[in-house]
């Protein structure tokens, strides 16, 4: 377990980043569900408990995830799988979602889960952390930026998901 202190201007608040433990599931998606709402994709979310518990704590897990809570209540999370980086011969970490729930931000809470996530990397021997912004997401790109998180504006994510995915997969052209 990780702890980290985060203080405001108010008052001294305590914040623990924890692994996520199969207990967490019905956080995580709660959590999952708070930031589509918050990215108005809402209508995208097709994740369940059960799935959720499958690629996070099942057979062969496919992501991780550390919970940030706020005097042991949840108030964020991200959620980060392994990726590899063929020119650096290394493997990296890959944040898929960064979020905190909007009463707690300007705590440095979102900071304390990206640093824990460094040290992660670090600790791994990761030879990068990366994610992805939506580029409407002014405020989240300020604070990536303000990091040292530099913006790789020449490359474009490309996806191949649902019934083109199927397609293509099925294509014996």
């Amino acid at each position: 377990m990780w702890s980290s202190w985060a203080s405001t201007s108010r008052s001294e608040l305590l914040l623990t980043i924890t692994a996520a433990t199969a207990d967490d599931v019905p956080t995580i998606l709660h959590l999952i569900r708070a930031l589509a709402d918050y990215e108005k994709l809402s209508h995208e979310v097709v994740a369940s408990e059960e799935s959720l518990h499958a690629a996070l704590f099942g057979e062969r897990p496919g992501a991780e995830c550390l919970i940030a809570r706020e005097h042991g209540e949840p108030v964020g999370f991200a959620l980060y799988f392994h990726n590899f980086s063929t020119f650096l011969g290394r493997r990296g970490l890959y944040l898929e979602d960064l979020f905190v729930e909007p009463a707690h931000r300007g705590k440095g809470y979102g900071k304390a889960l990206l640093q824990q996530l460094a040290q992660l990397a670090v600790e791994r021997g990761c030879g990068r952390l990366e994610w992805s912004v939506l580029d409407w997401n002014a405020p989240a790109i300020g604070f990536y930026e303000s990091l040292g998180a530099k913006l790789m504006s020449e490359w474009r994510i490309f996806r191949l998901t649902g019934e083109a995915l199927q397609t293509f997969a099925a294509d014996k052209r």
